[in-house]
């Protein structure tokens, strides 16, 4: 059985920050940034909180 998120525990890199960043300022939710990023939604919320971003709650 293969993982839901490969890149479990795996370093951010500048592009997906970049991308994460351009993501919220569009006001996606957390589920389709994670979706995107193929990154957990607690992985996404964790490195948003750390670059003070504010993440689009659901509607």
């Amino acid at each position: 059985m293969k993982d839901r998120f490969e890149r479990h525990k795996q370093p951010w890199t500048s592009e997906e920050v970049q991308k994460l960043h351009a993501f919220a300022k569009k006001g996606m939710t957390l589920k389709a940034i994670s979706k995107a990023l193929t990154r957990s939604e607690e992985s996404s919320k964790t490195r948003a909180k750390q670059d003070k971003l504010k993440i689009a709650k659901k509607r």
